[in-house]
């Protein structure tokens, strides 16, 4: 098992300061559950940093609670009423999530606001290359992945109530303003020549063409659940960067993985793919483009170029808390030594255009 697999698969004991009152959600789950019987076991799972996600067993069911952490939070951030609203979305949409079961708004029953679903059972692959199944299969796990993506740029998003779920349109302008925006001005961050650049070229070519639909913001082969035989996606997961966008960015940022070494974000880069069995990612595109009734998408390079950049600029981020002292982990420090090499490859990007 990878290093990534290892620090995030499965659950563990609950660490301390995330307990939750056993006897408190036992008496919301009776209230609000239906078909729940308990007694309960809380587990938390060792992934879901950001927000903490536990593992909440009985003898009938398995569900998945998720909630916002402790302590003063951020206006706008670890909205789980959120997340819970765009998965009901999805689901009456019939686009593979967990059904959400009840969702809590008083902050007084477990601390802060949370919801539950049901637990999915399956497999997550940590690494894109799949490297422990035969090719036939990891083809067929890739096109699963297509076909998904797919989907969730073709759902109504009026019909589903979620047409208030983000601002449409000019998504690209008011990305790039804000990533932009949040690296010009950490200065213990300091400056890039390359993300100096993309500043000034990245909003002078935007495509002209613009659409909007739902966008996951981090669809990557991780935030997946496969079925645990066949080469099917059984639930999407962390919507919490979900909005309304523009769904050839969110593509893009799943493409993103041929063009990534695996030692900035686990990718392709550098992988024989033709060797692992998987299409190339034209081809990979170009089966997108299929389901969803495009000829092409010219802008393809451009979008992978912006996303590059975003993440740069989420990196750039993170080596701004590292040296405040307010980011210290393992991971963030990591992210800081491979933040020159992803800043000029986001400008090789560029270049690409």
């Amino acid at each position: 098992m990878s290093n990534m697999a290892d620090a995030n698969s499965g659950t563990t004991g609950v660490r301390v300061g995330y307990g939750l009152d056993e006897r408190a959600l036992d008496s919301w789950m009776r209230a609000t559950v239906a078909d729940y019987a308990g007694p309960l076991r809380i587990e938390q799972f060792k992934g879901g940093q950001s927000n903490p996600t536990y593992k909440v067993v009985t003898p009938g069911h398995v569900y998945v609670l998720r909630k916002q952490p402790p302590g003063i939070l951020l206006k706008g951030a670890h909205a789980m009423d959120r997340e819970a609203r765009v998965l009901a979305g999805l689901a009456a949409a019939g686009f593979p999530v967990a059904q959400v079961r009840g969702v809590c708004l008083d902050p007084a029953v477990l601390g802060t606001i949370f919801y539950v679903m049901d637990m999915i059972e399956g497999r997550i692959f940590w690494d894109a290359t799949i490297p422990d199944v035969e090719c036939e299969e990891r083809a067929a796990l890739f096109d699963a992945m297509n076909a998904t993506i797919a989907q969730l740029h073709q759902v109504d998003y009026q019909a589903v109530g979620l047409g208030d779920y983000g601002r449409p349109g000019n998504y690209f302008e008011r990305q790039i303003a804000r990533w932009s925006k949040q690296y010009l001005a950490d200065d213990e961050a300091g400056r890039d020549p390359h993300m100096d650049r993309l500043v000034e070229w990245l909003p002078a070519h935007i495509p002209p063409a613009d659409e909007t639909s739902l966008v996951h913001g981090d669809f990557r082969i991780d935030n997946m659940i496969f079925h645990p035989v066949e080469p099917r996606v059984m639930a999407v997961l962390d919507w919490e960067l979900s909005t309304l966008g523009h769904p050839g960015a969110d593509f893009a940022y799943h493409g993103m993985m041929y063009r990534m070494p695996p030692h900035i974000v686990a990718g392709l880069g550098g992988a024989d793919i033709a060797a692992l069995g998987l299409p190339d990612e034209q081809a990979y595109l170009h089966t997108y483009c299929q389901r969803r009734g495009l000829a092409a998408m010219p802008g393809y390079d451009f979008y992978v170029a912006f996303n590059f950049f975003r993440l740069a600029a989420i990196f750039h981020g993170i080596k701004g808390r590292v040296l405040r002292g307010t980011a210290a982990s393992a991971e963030a420090k990591a992210r800081v030594v491979v933040l020159p090499e992803l800043m000029e490859l986001a400008w090789r990007q560029a270049e690409r255009c």
